[in-house]
């Protein structure tokens, strides 16, 4: 029998402790309590919740906003590592599903860094990461690009769970490949740009995103953005004053649950701090594919083929004479990832 769970999902919308990594994870592990008591089965944090968003690449020259890359690069952390064993702990102890947006820093390079998504089971186990394929526009000047490695679909108790950051929400082979993998639960991670262009709804440009998946692969979307803190404001204007009145910007974050039917399930949060609870009945995903099953009847697998390479990415490989390559500690395939902390 096919098992078509409902679950209770959360959507965090929040603003890290601004580049405090420490903070930011007591911070995440309150959010994930209240959420917990509320009855969620599925806690989503905004892309890169610890701790923080380069705003400074879209209101400073390379050259202003470079010591603000060291200051993220001191505040990333690495996978495995404490920070993600506090996280897995309280997953495991209010026993949710736990999907989190960091700035992981590879080991082998301190300044190599990666819009990382992380995925925790509810006994504490890490299930895997994503690194975002390539990062959008300003963010180059952050972080490196991900590789296929990450492209994957955890089968869990509460479905099929995939997950994508921000822009690469519009990436249509991305978002295939996870479909492609049975994705039934897709959480879409995002940060609050009031920075955008004048006339950009980043808000409207969110739900549309979320919208366009579910319909699409007739799948539920949890979408969670990040807000601009008072924190953030003040130290970006301390050095760029005229950048307030676009980092006060309204509708600029959006968080909510998106149906297989491309309709908002519930209530949405718009700018403002705080949790967005909704029921994902996962059977709802089942009939809409009678019609449309863009990875079954619906498509034409003879004409169109998606390879996808999830051969990791490496800067080097070591030779041992007649041994297996040496792979660089900071290149580990998602299968060589530890399932599980002391917890």
């Amino acid at each position: 029998m096919i098992n078509l769970p409902q679950v209770k999902v959360a959507a965090v919308q929040a603003a890290p402790v601004f580049l405090d990594t420490e903070a930011t994870v007591d911070k995440a592990c309150a959010l994930i309590a209240e959420a917990a008591r509320n009855g969620a089965q599925l806690v989503a944090f905004p892309e890169v919740f610890v701790s923080g968003y380069p705003y400074w690449s879209w209101i400073m020259s390379p050259v202003q906003g470079s010591p603000w890359f060291d200051k993220l690069c001191r505040s990333a952390i690495e996978i495995p590592g404490p920070e993600i064993q506090r996280l897995a702990h309280s997953a495991k102890q209010h026993g949710v599903h736990v999907v989190i947006g960091v700035n992981e820093r590879n080991p082998a390079g301190i300044a190599t860094v990666y819009n990382t998504m992380v995925f925790i089971g509810p006994d504490g186990k890490l299930l895997g990461r994503h690194r975002k394929l390539v990062p959008t526009w300003a963010e180059k000047l952050t972080w490196t690009n991900g590789d296929g490695s990450s492209l994957r679909v955890y089968d869990t108790a509460i479905g099929k769970l995939g997950g994508l950051a921000c822009g690469e929400n519009t990436n249509t082979l991305a978002r295939f490949s996870l479909l492609a993998q049975g994705e039934l639960l897709h959480v879409a991670a995002y940060i609050s740009l009031p920075v955008a262009p004048p006339d950009y709804d980043m808000a409207e440009a969110i739900k549309v995103r979320g919208m366009a998946h579910s319909f699409e692969g007739k799948v539920f979307t949890v979408i969670s953005c990040s807000t601009v803190s008072e924190e953030i404001i003040q130290a970006m204007i301390a050095e760029v004053p005229e950048s307030e009145a676009m980092l006060r910007r309204k509708n600029s974050a959006f968080s909510g649950v998106i149906g297989p039917d491309g309709r908002v399930v519930g209530e949405p949060l718009i700018d403002d701090e705080g949790i967005v609870y909704a029921d994902a009945d996962l059977s709802r995903c089942l009939q809409p594919r009678q019609m449309h099953d863009i990875i079954g009847h619906y498509n034409r697998f003879d004409i169109f083929d998606l390879r996808v390479n999830r051969r990791p990415q490496q800067a080097a490989q070591f030779m041992n004479d007649v041994q297996e390559p040496e792979r660089p500690k900071d290149e580990s395939p998602e299968e060589d990832l530890p399932t599980s902390y002391p917890v």
